[in-house]
């Protein structure tokens, strides 16, 4: 769901929770893996050659899934952050009490508008 599309179907701050959520959901993904590495690697010397090519196997598997999760999990802590920092109204310092007033999925682009006093601001969707 993007950032337009969850704005509207949830609000800014909803929104902003479920990234978090679903970002923290991948750190924990990540450090269940390292569990899995370190546990691989402590039978890894008491095994037979069959153990072993499955041991290698396994390690694969948890590397690979660790290291797409842990970059997940900083993609999505970036993303919330970078736009949670614009997210403030500059008129009034209200903060993520926002509506879309228009949206431009081309350039990531949207204009939001304050609840409290409806000034208008960009928010570019995304880190650079």
């Amino acid at each position: 769901m993007g950032l337009g599309e969850g704005i509207r179907k949830h609000g800014f701050r909803k929104w902003y929770e479920r990234e978090l959520i679903q970002g923290h959901a991948h750190l924990v993904l990540t450090i269940l893996c390292a569990i899995g590495l370190l546990s691989v690697f402590e039978v890894f010397s008491t095994a037979t050659l069959r153990e072993k090519l499955f041991d290698v196997g396994a390690l694969a598997l948890f590397a690979t899934v660790g290291i797409w999760s842990l970059r997940r999990y900083l993609y999505l802590l970036m993303h919330a952050e970078h736009t949670a920092n614009q997210a403030v109204c500059a008129k009034c310092e209200t903060y993520g009490r926002l509506a879309i007033a228009h949206e431009d999925p081309g350039y990531r682009r949207l204009t939001v508008r304050c609840k409290r006093c409806g000034h208008e601001w960009p928010i570019i969707d995304g880190p650079d």
